[in-house]
């Protein structure tokens, strides 16, 4: 039975319930409204043929029930996202000079952007105790998987979870994920990793872990993700805040293990196209099999409204970091993973540093400024190692009274060059509303 038929059961059972008062009083609904331009140029291009600019008005509606009444509560949440083209450019692939759609819109068939598109999700929702079941359209945000936010519609994910709060101060979460639909498509697809063939998909990916408090200002975490025929991965992490005489440092230290699974671990597998990307000599059998060691540190300290952080990523074994890539935009959970880049290919260093500063220090409140620089090198490559850098510029200003209080605007600035990946320039510019509705 697919998730969606599940959830509608669950939905039934629901209404069917006379216990119903608390479902209704306890919903929240919500219209979130995102106005998205982006102007994107492949710098080392031919004819700057890669240069994307396209601008859309998305829409996201929001619901989420209460639970019924009783010793086992039903609940229902639902989600719907349409986004509408104000500008999509030319069409993808044109010869010569043009602007290629496909950042923000799925395509047409000659290649230019649709006029607007649409999905929607349900999930239904069981409560017993302080543990909920979920089946249904699920957005998880976890270090094994997480969804993507960075367009214009989020991504989605088709499958079940439970989260358990029984024990205090301890939070497990285990689940699987079937399909997902990208934040730029309405269509269904499988699940793969980077390097993979478009048709080598997975239905299944299992997934469990905990975040435990061990005290107010101390958190550790473990996470499983197994990717069926392609990977297995083993997260430790732990987020410390400690308050200082004068300010605040916050560490987070995270380490990933991740080796092959199934049709990925076999000569025959690969070649079918469960692949990953990487480095691997002339000859190698295991080209392509999953083999990935990733530790990071990153430190911030805070003080009156600044904020400055360093922190260091090593990436090691043949392959790159695997993480749910279905091709269409997708998050790595990584402090690497920024506007442009993810530097994690296989042998990459990393290091980082930022600087943020929050104006209400100053008497702007709602105004807040954030640069990030990134440089990694020891890249793997056949022609020796290889380099990239980053540099990111983010101003984000909150209405904080009146009328429109909450409405958002955001400049996202972006500029990568390397010998590993093509030279980028990335601009964009970003307004966006809640408006409640229950």
């Amino acid at each position: 039975m697919k998730r969606t038929a599940l959830a509608a059961a669950v939905t039934l059972a629901a209404v069917a319930n006379p216990a119903t008062a608390a479902f209704i009083e306890d919903s929240k609904a919500t219209l979130n409204l995102r106005n998205f331009y982006i102007d994107r140029n492949d710098k080392n291009t031919a004819n700057s043929s890669g240069e994307a600019r396209e601008w859309g008005q998305g829409f996201q509606l929001n619901y989420t029930s209460g639970f019924t009444e009783g010793t086992v509560g039903f609940g229902l949440d639902a989600i719907g996202l349409v986004g509408v083209r104000l500008d999509g450019g030319g069409r993808s692939g044109k010869a010569g000079i043009d602007r290629n759609p496909g950042q923000l819109f799925p395509l047409e068939s000659d290649g230019s952007a649709v006029d607007n598109y649409g999905k929607a999700g349900v999930t239904g929702k069981v409560r017993f105790s302080k543990t909920v079941a979920q089946i249904g359209t699920l957005q998880p945000k976890l270090p094994v998987v997480n969804f993507n936010d960075g367009r214009l519609l989020p991504q989605t994910f088709e499958g079940g979870q439970i989260t358990s709060n029984e024990i205090d101060g301890l939070t497990l979460i285990g689940g699987q994920l079937e399909s997902s639909k990208t934040r730029s498509s309405t269509d269904d697809v499988g699940l793969r990793i980077g390097g993979s063939k478009a048709d080598a998909e997975s239905n299944k990916f299992y997934y469990a872990g905990g975040d435990y408090k061990i005290t107010d200002d101390l958190t550790a975490q473990y996470y499983y993700g197994n990717l069926e025929d392609y990977y297995k991965q083993h997260f430790l992490g732990l987020v410390h805040n400690w308050k200082l005489p004068t300010g605040s440092l916050k560490t987070d230290l995270r380490y990933f293990n991740s080796s092959s699974d199934g049709k990925n671990s076999s000569v025959s597998g690969r070649a079918e196209g469960f692949t990953s990307t990487g480095y691997w000599a002339a000859g190698d059998t295991d080209k392509g099999e999953v083999d990935n060691r990733t530790w990071s540190a990153l430190f911030t300290y805070s003080l009156s409204g600044h904020s400055i952080s360093a922190g260091y990523q090593q990436v090691s074994g043949d392959s790159a970091f695997p993480f749910l890539n279905q091709g269409d935009g997708s998050t790595a959970y990584l402090i690497t993973d920024r506007q442009l880049g993810k530097f994690l290919n296989a042998g990459e260093r990393t290091w980082l540093t930022e600087y943020g500063y929050d104006f209400a220090e100053v008497g702007i409140p709602g105004l807040k400024a954030t640069i990030t620089y990134l440089s990694g090198d020891n890249i793997d490559a056949a022609d020796g190692d290889r380099k990239e850098w980053e540099r990111d510029f983010r101003l984000d200003y909150v209405l904080q009274s009146g009328s429109l209080k909450g409405l958002g605007f955001s400049w996202r600035n972006a500029t990568q060059r390397g010998n590993n990946e093509k030279d980028l320039d990335e601009n964009r510019l970003i307004v966006s509303y809640s408006l409640p509705l229950l």
